[in-house]
């Protein structure tokens, strides 16, 4: 029989005794595999790219590369490589610098453990995750941004009809195998469609796809038709 996968990190954090503790707590868990630790944004890139880790946890306060600047960095050069934020601040410039930089989960370091390690399989798995007093914040952001956007004179109307249903399911929540057993066409198409629709709209991975979504209230206004 074949062992399962394991999820591979990498933790990024530019303070020794936070990087142990977080090994600590991550190497209990037969699912998930360490692979490497870097203390500031350049080693974490250089690291990224050699080991190609599923999941990087990436601290904010770090040298001349902040967590935001190093994540971007590192989504543009392994984009298989997901991003949570793992900080102690919550200020709005950094979630949202974060999530526009491709960050898959925003977290605050007074998580549990177990908080931690469920985060870590869900956006393993290809979902997003936000801590809740900072999701709050951003869905009031969703609101102040859709007010002022025009939906109808925005790239949305160059995608095709499948790939804004694709779209709205993606932002559903919806992982790929999900996504084609509904539309009933395979996994593959699925990641086609998804790739045409990330370059059209110049995103990097599934959570911008989801703030662009709810940006335009392009959930609800499908619904109501």
């Amino acid at each position: 029989m074949n062992e399962k996968r394991r999820i591979r990190i990498l933790i990024v954090d530019d303070h020794a005794v936070v990087r142990s503790g977080l090994r600590t707590i991550l190497e209990t868990e037969p699912d998930i595999e360490i692979v490497g630790e870097a203390g500031d944004g350049h080693a974490a890139l250089e690291l990224a790219q050699e080991l190609l880790p599923d999941v990087v946890l990436m601290d904010i306060n770090m040298g001349d590369w902040d967590g935001v600047t190093a994540t971007r960095r590192v989504r543009n050069y392994v984009p298989s490589a997901r991003v949570i934020v793992l900080t102690n601040y919550d200020e709005d410039d950094l979630v949202f610098s974060s999530i526009r930089a491709g960050a898959s989960g925003y977290l605050l370091k007074e998580v549990t453990a177990t908080q931690l390690t469920n985060s870590i399989r869900t956006v393993a798995d290809g979902f997003s995750l936000i801590y809740p007093s900072v999701a709050r914040r951003v869905l009031d952001e969703f609101g102040q941004l859709r007010a002022n956007t025009t939906s109808d004179t925005d790239v949305y109307s160059d995608l095709t009809p499948r790939e804004r249903e694709v779209l709205r399911l993606v932002a559903s929540g919806r992982a790929n195998k999900e996504i084609g057993a509904q539309l009933g066409i395979s996994e593959r198409t699925v990641k086609t469609h998804i790739s045409n629709i990330f370059s059209k709209l110049e995103l990097t991975d599934r959570t911008q796809a989801a703030l662009f979504v709810h940006n335009r209230g392009l959930l609800e206004k499908d619904s109501a038709r």
